[in-house]
């Protein structure tokens, strides 16, 4: 049945629930000849596990909220010792599809709460306002990712990026040490300028604002190389 998110524990990966239908129940008192039937909540069901798609030590996790729409899903048997302890169990009674022993799949859309804008050419991991996205095109299996904020990367390790040609568009700020050409073919740097560098430039080993230079003379010679 659909459902309503009244709070979720990511500690405990569970959460309460209402359940989004009506039950129709046949008022006290009445004969089967002349049916009646009043409109009653159903309980808040609490504690359900959620169900994230997972496999292989990997899991796709949501933040879930209050008032996500989400499937219940109610087991055909108890779950009791299963859920406390994993593996296989026995049943903890005899009850068979009781609202205990559900599970909550968030994801099911009201027509109320549908997202828009669903790529139909490309799988997208992406906020339901589309503002930021992972995207896979299966057609030219190109890899797209936007965001309206900001973006960041974090390695403990190391960052590798291969490719023919990088282009980075806008300023590039870099908090540590650059290292150009030094691969096993080398490499050429040629940069359109101005730069501007505060403290010294070294090339070929000579210092920029030490080196001095030999065959110093008057007029119109020219001195020697720095040294």
């Amino acid at each position: 049945m659909p459902g309503i998110i009244r709070s979720f524990d990511p500690e405990t990966v569970t959460c309460d629930v209402d359940i989004a239908i009506i039950a129709k129940l046949t008022k006290p008192g009445t004969v089967s000849e002349d049916c009646q039937y009043e409109s009653v909540r159903y309980p808040i069901l609490t504690d359900l596990p959620v169900i994230f798609p997972r496999g292989g030590g990997v899991t796709l996790t949501f933040p879930l909220k209050e008032g996500d729409e989400c499937l219940i899903v109610f087991s055909s048997r108890s779950i009791d010792f299963w859920w406390q302890n994993g593996g296989v169990q026995e049943r903890a009674d005899s009850r068979v599809l009781d609202i205990s022993d559900a599970f909550v799949i968030p994801g099911p859309q009201s027509q109320t709460k549908k997202i828009s804008g669903i790529s139909t050419s490309a799988v997208q991991l992406r906020t339901d306002d589309a503002g930021a996205y992972v995207e896979l095109n299966p057609g030219n299996h190109a890899i797209n990712l936007k965001t309206s904020g900001n973006l960041t990367a974090q390695a403990a390790g190391s960052i590798t990026v291969t490719a023919p040609t990088i282009t980075l568009n806008g300023d590039v700020t870099i908090n540590g040490n650059l290292s150009q050409g030094m691969g096993d073919g080398g490499g050429a740097a040629t940069m359109l300028g101005p730069i501007t560098v505060t403290n010294d430039v070294t090339a070929g080993g000579k210092s920029l604002q030490n080196h001095v230079h030999s065959g110093v003379q008057t007029g119109s010679g020219q001195t020697g190389k720095p040294q």
